[in-house]
Formats: structure tokens, sequence, C-alpha cells
């Protein structure tokens, strides 16, 4: 038997997370906030904000009359920056968390849908992409 010296070992969901990445995640959040303001603006209701399933995450669902807008928010130095962030395989996982979505809230099944993309960077006014990418995909 091994010997040991008493000491505990760490737990690691106690663990702290790294600077930057709690940096980064208030970011996101914030940048999700402002873009949630900004489709109210413009007259959209949210419906959901950082929904969760096993496949992926939609950042915020909005409506507009009969239409769901699944929403992407990237937050980058620059606005050209974050629209490159949204990759194929980032696009796959919201379709799929999208279809998640609307087995949960099978009243919205008929309503016209979009994914959409909204780009926030320091001191520009938010950039909202309509139909940035589609369930083709």
């Amino acid at each position: 038997m091994a010997k040991t010296d008493g000491a505990t070992p760490p737990d690691p969901s106690t663990k702290l997370a790294a600077p930057e990445r709690v940096a980064a995640f208030q970011t996101g959040l914030s940048a999700e906030t402002r873009a949630a303001a900004f489709l109210m603006a413009k007259g959209y209701r949210i419906l959901a904000k950082r929904f969760k399933t096993p496949y992926g995450e939609i950042d915020l669902v909005a409506k507009k009359r009969n239409l769901i807008a699944f929403i992407e928010v990237k937050a980058r130095a620059r606005l050209d920056d974050a629209a490159y962030a949204v990759t194929p395989r980032q696009q796959a996982r919201i379709i799929d968390a999208a279809q998640a979505w609307l087995m949960a809230h099978p009243e919205h099944a008929e309503f016209e849908l979009r994914f959409d993309a909204i780009l926030i960077a320091p001191r520009r006014l938010p950039r909202h992409l309509l139909a940035a990418f589609d369930a083709s995909v």
C-alpha cells in the first residue's frame, strides 16, 4: 500500500476558472444582453436566452410576427472577425439545438424559421445578419 502525506486531492469541481475564461464568459453575457436589447428595439420578443441542449446552445431565440429566429451572438474586437467566428461545425450544432427547441415548443413548429447572427464589437452598433446560414448546412 502506498504511503500518503494525508493531503486530500483537489476536487476538480471546485477548481477556479482561468481569468481569460471568466473574462470571455462575461464578454459573451454582455454581448448577448446588448444583442437582446437591440432585437427588442427592432420589435422582436425574446423567447429564450442561452438555450442549452446536449447538441449545442442557442444564444437567443426571438419571435417577430410569424418568424422564429435562432440567433448566434459573436463578440470580437472587430465586426469582421466576429462574422468569421460562426464556423460550419457551430452552425450544425445550432441547427441541432434549434430542432430540440422546436420539439420542446411545438406551438412554434409552423412558424417561419431563420438562423441569424448578431455581431458585437466595442464602440460599434451591433450588426444583425439576417439568414446568416440555413439548415441545409
